[in-house]
């Protein structure tokens, strides 16, 4: 049941990303995008090329969804996907970042034995059940994302109402429900619903007696976000697991009263069991080690971004910041303005600014641009970043070449300004008197 409601939201995910323009704007428009470090490789497509991708992947979706040739569909796919993940930042998302997980977890799943073309055409494969592990292994993952997301809640902005209150007041222009969402009560209610949800979600869906009272919340709390955050399928895909939940008898009444009872003789050990404890153990060791490595850099991960991705740090903060690159030929004194903003897309432009690792990025490619005009230029990238409509302060050290600077995966780039004491403080009041912020939000 699932895998035909994950394989139809994938398809919806695929075909969406043309329909809505989001393809467009964040894969085909921009001359180049900003891959993450080390996947340089992987490039879109050119001209029209992405479109074609996107197709055959809303086709893999499909497959996956009527259960043909399921393993195959369900590997293009997670392929496909990584693919596009890994070649652009710009409009990054840990939502996108689940996908990626699940898909690749699905493709080991025996998730086609039943209700789908390949019980259908091959008998020998038809299975009433699915082993224990299956189960397990997609609810400790999703109970993983909910616990670090709301973890990472538990700090003043979040929990003084500043960052509901940014985040709502870009929604103010919203049909019917956008001066709701300016009313304070409801900022208090997203802060603490919000921690409380991520909290308690899996461990009340767990517990039989609090089984339907938490797929009701789940489902007003999901609906919530994807009518006032417009996050795509993962509402939708979260409200989907709690199929993992409930009874195996009242599921198959519901949906498939044709399926036969099941019988207790057909308990299986899985032949391979060890193997298939061995490597989802290591896998989740390091699921749970990734959200916690950025203890492992100096400074605030609010500041720095150090550590920031893959950990589940979802809906956090709002930034705001300025940006201005100046290059010198080497040997010389002579600082000029570079205009950045003639290679990047306007999403590129907002999305840039307050991320070190696309800044460097950045650097990297008005260097290589530069180079091929027979220049050997310097680059410097002049930065202020305010952290939740706080103080606005200098984010990258303007006297660093970046474009001579090498990335280090694992250590802290000095050329990152420490944080202030007061980059959180506020100049405003509780009623966030602002004005108007670009905020890049997450």
């Amino acid at each position: 049941m699932f895998r035909v409601v994950f394989g139809l939201l994938i398809a919806i995910e695929a075909f969406g990303a043309i329909a809505t323009g989001w393809l467009r704007r964040t894969l085909i428009e921009p001359e180049f995008t900003f891959n993450f470090i080390g996947f340089d490789f992987l490039q879109p497509l050119p001209g029209n090329g992405m479109y074609f991708y996107f197709v055959l992947m809303g086709i893999f979706g499909v497959l996956v969804m009527v259960g043909y040739k399921y393993r195959f569909s369900m590997a293009c796919y997670a392929l496909m996907w990584t693919c596009v993940y890994l070649m652009q930042k710009t409009s990054y998302n840990n939502h996108y970042y689940l996908l990626m997980l699940l898909c690749w977890i699905m493709v080991f799943l025996p998730a086609h034995r039943w209700f789908s073309l390949d019980a259908r055409l091959n008998k020998k494969i038809r299975s009433l059940v699915m082993p224990r592990w299956v189960l397990w292994v997609l609810i400790l993952q999703v109970w993983i994302v909910y616990t670090y997301a709301s973890v990472a809640k538990w700090y003043p902005d979040w929990l003084d109402g500043t960052v509901a209150a940014l985040f709502m007041r870009g929604k103010s222009d919203y049909w019917l429900i956008g001066d709701v969402l300016q009313l304070e009560w409801v900022h208090w209610g997203i802060v603490y619903v919000g921690i409380l949800f991520d909290l308690l979600i899996v461990p009340l869906l767990l517990w039989k007696r609090t089984r339907m009272l938490g797929f009701i919340i789940s489902i007003f709390f999901h609906l919530f976000n994807s009518v006032v955050f417009q996050i795509g399928i993962f509402p939708y895909m979260s409200i989907a697991f709690a199929l993992f939940f409930f009874s195996p008898e009242l599921l198959r009444k519901r949906f498939l009263p044709k399926k036969p009872t099941f019988s207790e003789e057909w308990v299986i050990v899985p032949k391979h069991r060890n193997l298939i404890i061995g490597v989802f153990s290591l896998y989740f060791i390091v699921q749970i080690a990734l959200p916690l490595r950025h203890w492992t850099f100096p400074d605030d991960v609010l500041w720095t971004e150090e550590g920031h991705r893959l950990s589940w740090r979802m809906m956090l903060r709002a930034k705001a910041a300025t940006l201005t690159v100046n290059v010198k030929d080497k040997g010389s004194d002579s600082l000029t303005a570079y205009n950045y903003a003639a290679l990047l897309s306007r999403k590129q432009r907002r999305s840039v600014k307050s991320k070190p690792d696309m800044l460097w990025q950045l650097a990297q490619r008005i260097e290589q641009i530069e180079a091929e005009k027979g220049r050997d230029v310097e680059v410097y990238m002049n930065v202020f970043v305010k952290v939740n409509g706080g103080q606005r302060h200098q984010l990258i050290d303007p006297t660093v070449d970046l474009s001579a600077e090498e990335w280090k995966h694992f250590s802290h780039h000095d050329w990152i300004l420490p944080s202030p004491d007061d980059y959180h403080k506020k100049k405003v009041d509780r009623n966030l008197k602002l004005s108007p912020l670009k905020n890049n939000r997450e």
